[in-house]
């Protein structure tokens, strides 16, 4: 199972999906593409506490993480 978490107002949203159904890597690759269309950062979770920015969908990325942009005042 992987999932996509996307830092938001509330916290975050968790949105899983299983890698091998092809209908849900492609709605993962959706939400992927949008989020980062708005302006989300995407990184991929790796061992040891580290990441790795994420320029393009990885179905095989166990976690990824959506950071919203960030906005002064």
């Amino acid at each position: 199972m992987a999932t996509q978490i996307v830092m938001d107002h509330t916290g975050d949203t968790r949105h899983q999906f299983e890698p091998a159904d092809a209908a849900a890597v492609t709605e993962a690759e959706a939400r992927f593409k949008m989020l980062i269309g708005a302006g989300f950062t995407a990184a991929k979770r790796l061992d040891g506490g580290k990441s790795e920015v994420l320029r393009s969908f990885d179905s095989t990325a166990k976690e990824t993480l959506f950071i919203p942009r960030l906005m002064g005042g």
